[in-house]
C-alpha cells in the first residue's frame, strides 16, 4: 500500500497536489504561532478545508484522466462560465476567510509570562472587517444615511421638547457641517474609491501581461494584441473584465464603509454590509458540506443498485423510497429539536455560543444531505444498469476480475460526468434552502449570521411605517450573484459533460 502511494507521488501531478495539500495543512494548523493566536478549529472549518484538499486532489486526477479533462476545456473556454467562475472565487475567498476562526491574545497579558486569549471568536474576515463591525449604531439607520432612521424626543434651549431625527455617531462624523457637506462628500468618497479599484485592477493587468509575457516568450506589447483580439486559449479579457468589475465594486463599498453605512445598520445597529459578508460562509457551507455527505451515500448506494440487481437493488430501493415518503420539512424539524436537547444536557462540550451555532449549521448539513441523496442515486442506478452490460465489463468478468475492480476501474470513473452535473446543479438549491429553512423557522441557529435569517427578520420591519427594507434588499442581491453564477457555470459544465447536448447519439 505505501509504495502505491509513493509511486503516485512519483507522478508530477499526484506530487504538486499532495505538495499542495501538504502546504494547506501546515499553514492552517500552525498560523497560531505566527500570529500570537489561540487557533480554534470549528468542526464545519474542518470539513470546508478537507474539501478544499479533496479539491486540489480532484484537479490532479482530471489533468491524468482524458475523458475528465477534455470537457473541462470546453467549459474553460466558454466565456460566460469563466466569468462566472470569476464571480465564484470571491465568494469562497470570503467564505474561506471566515472560515479561519481564533482567539485574539489579550494585549495586557501579551506582557506576562501567561498570555491570556479572549474569550470571543473572531475570524480573518472578521480582522479585515474590523473598521465596519466595530462602528455600530443605536438602531436602524439607511443606506449611506447620517442621521437615525426614527425619530426621538428631544429639549430645546428653550426646554420646549420636540421630536426629530438624531444624527448617527459613526456615520459622517468626520464632517464638520454635515448638511452641508454630505453630498459633495459622497460623491468625492465613491471617486477615490473607484480611482482605488482602477488601480487596482491596472496592477492585476500588468501582472496578468508580465506572466503571460514570461510563459510565452513574447513581448508585453504583443501580449497585450492577443489579448484584445482574443487570440488566448482561455477567455483572458473577459475574466479580467468581471474581474475588474469585481474589484472596483468592493473597493466603492470598503472604501465608503469607512465612512458611512453604504448599506445601512439593523436594529440593533449592526452594519448590514458585514453581515451579507458574513453570511457568504454560511451559504457555502451549506451548500458544498451537504454534497460532501451526500455523494458517499448516493454513489455506494446507487452504483451497487444498477451493478448487483436483484436483492440488493430492491433493498436499496426501498430504503430511499420509504425515505422520500417522509416529508423533509417533518425530519429537519426534529433533528433540529434533537440538536438543541443535546446541546442542552451537553452544554459543557460547546464553550461558546460560536461553537453551539456550529454543531446545529453541521446537523443540518447532515440531514439536508441525508434527504437528497435519492436523486443521484436514482440516475447512478439506471445509468449503471446500462454500463454493466457493455462488453468491455462483461468481457472483465469472464476474465475473473473482481466486482469491486470493476466497479473501482470502469463503472465509477464513467458516471462521474452524472455526478458532476448533479453536484453543480444542487449547489444553487441547497444554498436557496438555507433561506427558506430560516424563513420558517426551522434553518441554522438564530444567532448564526445568514441570508435566511436576514430575510426572516426583515420580513417583520416591511410592514412598518417608513418600511425597513435594505437588509432584504443587501441579502437578496448577495444570494442571488451566488446563485445566478453558480447555475451559469452549471449550465456549462452540464453542456460540456451531457453527451446529449453535443449532438452526440
Amino acid at each position: 500500500m505505501l509504495n502505491d502511494i509513493f509511486n503516485i507521488t512519483k507522478q508530477a501531478y499526484w506530487r504538486k497536489a499532495f505538495l499542495a495539500v501538504l502546504a494547506l495543512i501546515v499553514v492552517y494548523v500552525g498560523y497560531d504561532s505566527v500570529f500570537n493566536v489561540q487557533a480554534v478549529y470549528l468542526n464545519t472549518d474542518i470539513l470546508i478545508y478537507f474539501l478544499v484538499s479533496c479539491f486540489v486532489i480532484f484537479i490532479a486526477y482530471i489533468r491524468k484522466q482524458p475523458h475528465l479533462s477534455e470537457p473541462w476545456k470546453q467549459v474553460f473556454k466558454n466565456k460566460i462560465a469563466m466569468s462566472s467562475a470569476v464571480v465564484l472565487c470571491f465568494f469562497v475567498i470570503v467564505g474561506l476567510m471566515d472560515s479561519i476562526h481564533f482567539r485574539k491574545a489579550n494585549p495586557e497579558s501579551i506582557k506576562t509570562d501567561k498570555v491570556l486569549y479572549s474569550s470571543e471568536l473572531s475570524s480573518l474576515l472578521d480582522v479585515g472587517l474590523e473598521y465596519i463591525s466595530s462602528r455600530t449604531e443605536k438602531t436602524y439607520s439607511a443606506p449611506l444615511s447620517i442621521y437615525s432612521y426614527a425619530k426621538e424626543n428631544f429639549t430645546n434651549e428653550k426646554g420646549i421638547k420636540y421630536r426629530a431625527y438624531p444624527k448617527l455617531k459613526h456615520a459622517g462624523s468626520h464632517l464638520d457641517n454635515p448638511d452641508k457637506e454630505y453630498l459633495s462628500d459622497i460623491y468625492q468618497k465613491s471617486f477615490l474609491g473607484i480611482c482605488i479599484g482602477l488601480g487596482i485592477s491596472a496592477i492585476v493587468l500588468m501582472l496578468f501581461l508580465t506572466i503571460a509575457s514570461y510563459k510565452t516568450q513574447q513581448s508585453i506589447v504583443n501580449v497585450w494584441s492577443a489579448l484584445k483580439n482574443n487570440t488566448f486559449d482561455l477567455p483572458w479579457k473577459v475574466m479580467l473584465l468581471t474581474l475588474s468589475v469585481v474589484i472596483i465594486g468592493m473597493s466603492w463599498l470598503f472604501y465608503l464603509s469607512a465612512y458611512y453605512h453604504v448599506m445601512g445598520t439593523d436594529k440593533v445597529g449592526q452594519d448590514v454590509l458585514y453581515l451579507t459578508l458574513k453570511s457568504i460562509r454560511t451559504g457555502l457551507v451549506i451548500g458544498t458540506l451537504t454534497t460532501l455527505i451526500m455523494l458517499p451515500f448516493a454513489i455506494a448506494l446507487g452504483v451497487m443498485a444498477g451493478y448487483f440487481k436483484g436483492l440488493v437493488d430492491d433493498i436499496i430501493q426501498y430504503v430511499y423510497t420509504t425515505l422520500n415518503s417522509i416529508p423533509g420539512i417533518l425530519l429537519i424539524v426534529a433533528v433540529m429539536l434533537a440538536i438543541d436537547v443535546y446541546i442542552e444536557n451537553h452544554s459543557e462540550f460547546f464553550e461558546t455560543a460560536i461553537q453551539r451555532a456550529d454543531i446545529k449549521l453541521l446537523a443540518l448539513c447532515a440531514v439536508l444531505g441525508i434527504t437528497s441523496w435519492t436523486g443521484l442515486c436514482r440516475l447512478l442506478r439506471g445509468e449503471v444498469f446500462k454500463l454493466r452490460e457493455l462488453e468491455y465489463i462483461q468481457a472483465a468478468k469472464a476474465l475473473g476480475v473482481s466486482n469491486s475492480k470493476i466497479i473501482m476501474s470502469h463503472v465509477i470513473p464513467n458516471v462521474m460526468h452524472i455526478v458532476l452535473i448533479v453536484v453543480v446543479l444542487d449547489f444553487s438549491g441547497l444554498v436557496l434552502a438555507e433561506a427558506v429553512l430560516a424563513y420558517i423557522g426551522v434553518g441554522v441557529d438564530p444567532s448564526t449570521i445568514s441570508w435566511g435569517n436576514m430575510i426572516n427578520s426583515a420580513r417583520l420591519e416591511l410592514a412598518r411605517e417608513p418600511a425597513v427594507w435594505w437588509s432584504l434588499l443587501s441579502a437578496f442581491s448577495f444570494m442571488f450573484a451566488l446563485v445566478l453564477a453558480a447555475n451559469l457555470f452549471s449550465d456549462a459544465i452540464r453542456d460540456a459533460f451531457d453527451p446529449r447536448m453535443q449532438g452526440i447519439k
